[in-house]
């Protein structure tokens, strides 16, 4: 028996996999439970319609992560920060601080969880961050921290 998930079942499959499954099984534990759903034509067609469309956006996500990431990388944010003695910041610069820059100097929206800084920024100079645009796909920005 063809049945299409219709959530993820351990040892079975994923949502939207279309299986073959006992006949028993199918229709004594799966259907009642609303955890598939019978194969028919017209199911198995909906469901690779599904399948399609959601292959087709995820492709059209990713290139525009990669036109994003291209643009990212001649971005050059300022961030002027407190000092005091011997050039130390108060504080130190975040991946909030960050996207706030971006967003205010440039009017790009940059989540501050995608923000990745390896250690605290904490002292005066030009820094590199890597932003990470798509699962795969990662961006580097210039920081500038001055004094101001």
């Amino acid at each position: 028996m063809n049945v299409i998930l219709l959530q993820d079942v351990k040892k079975l499959g994923k949502k939207g996999e279309i299986v073959e499954v006992s006949e028993g099984y199918g229709r004594n534990y799966l259907l009642p439970r609303k955890l598939a759903a019978p194969g028919t034509t017209e199911n198995i067609n909906d469901a690779k319609q599904k399948k399609a469309a959601a292959q087709h956006k995820a492709q059209v996500a990713s290139d525009e992560a990669v036109i994003l990431a291209s643009q990212l990388k001649k971005v050059e944010l300022t961030i002027s920060v407190k000092v005091g003695e011997g050039g130390k910041v108060f504080g130190a610069i975040t991946g909030k601080n960050i996207s706030e820059a971006a967003k205010a100097q440039y009017d790009i929206d940059l989540d501050k969880k995608k923000v990745e800084i390896k250690e605290p920024i904490k002292s005066l100079g030009t820094y590199d961050v890597v932003v990470r645009v798509h699962p795969t796909i990662t961006s580097v920005i210039t920081v500038h921290v001055v004094e101001g």
